[in-house]
């Protein structure tokens, strides 16, 4: 059994029950103990009431009642722990992640707008948990009412061959092999061009596309092959589209069990951690759960 657990955040909302079904799942194929958290937000009070209260007891919370009930009728684990606590949601559970394998989410809890396509607490955990962090969709997003979640589809992952993420890389094919499934690499060269000209400048000579995604794809497969020799077992594939990345991201995401993107590394004249445009657009429209890993101690 591994150290780390799995945690899933669970509100008592239908989100935060498929979120724990994806957990209990995970749990299992890393042999790690799912470690089930209800984070109730903090209610005003004086301290002496504070101090009264005592702290949540987990037996008597009700979401973790619902939690424990759906982790029996799903088969449970070999280790299950039930915590609840209380504060910030959205500052506590990024907090998790300093000693969690991986954080489990749904997209959206119980309260906020009912037209958000991402909650906020699943929002600052993806951007600022030191773990990966997984969000789980809603269904609908497809246009199926009840869009079942693949778990052993392909692995997808995203991949920036001018700007790579081993980590994120690393994290893909570990997913590929503990569910025994493909992975595919997808990545993305700028089609059409776009040049802007100041009067007087000459049209430079037109870029060959088909070279440029030779180039490409000959960049990403050089970043999948340590992997590969790592995890032979993998039957990895690189994908090699023009245009928008986060677009062909979210087209791959109707069959896949999890589509990796990582998070970006600290700048040094923007210390605040920062998800990235392509990664906060697979969030917000995949169909599939969604991995957000983060850059290696050393990188960050």
């Amino acid at each position: 059994m591994d150290d780390q657990p799995v945690v899933a955040a669970v509100d008592g909302s239908s989100d935060g029950l498929r979120a724990l079904e994806w957990a209990l799942d995970a749990a299992r194929r890393h042999r790690a103990t799912l470690r089930v958290l209800h984070v109730r937000a903090d209610p005003p009070r004086t301290r002496q009431d504070a101090q009264d209260a005592g702290p949540p007891g987990a037996d008597e919370d009700p979401v973790l009642a619902q939690a424990r009930a759906r982790v029996d009728e799903l088969g449970g684990t070999a280790s299950v722990e039930y915590v609840v606590t209380e504060g910030v949601p959205g500052a506590l559970l990024p907090e998790t992640g300093t000693e969690a394998r991986l954080l489990v989410l749904g997209s959206r809890g119980r309260g906020g707008f009912a037209s958000l396509l991402l909650g906020s607490n699943s929002l600052a955990a993806a951007r600022d948990a030191g773990c990966p962090v997984v969000v789980v969709p809603r269904p609908g997003r497809g246009g199926e009412e009840e869009a079942p979640l693949h778990q052993d589809g392909p692995v997808v992952v995203g991949v920036s061959a001018d700007s790579p993420n081993t980590t994120t890389l690393e994290f893909a094919f570990t997913e590929a092999a503990l569910r025994r499934t493909g992975l595919r690499a997808v990545t993305a060269y700028p089609w059409p061009l776009q040049t802007v000209l100041l009067p007087g400048e000459v049209v430079p000579a037109q870029v060959d596309q088909e070279a440029m995604e030779h180039e490409t794809r000959v960049l990403a497969d050089g970043l999948l092959a340590p992997c590969r020799e790592r995890h032979p077992e993998v039957a990895a594939e690189v994908v090699v589209l023009p245009g928008d990345a986060a677009g062909h991201l979210v087209g791959e995401s109707s069959d896949a069990s999890v589509v990796v993107v990582g998070r970006h590394r600290r700048r040094l004249f923007a210390p605040a951690r920062m998800m990235g445009s392509v990664t906060q657009a697979v969030l917000l429209h995949a169909r599939s759960p969604v991995a957000v890993v983060p850059p290696a101690p050393a990188e960050e």
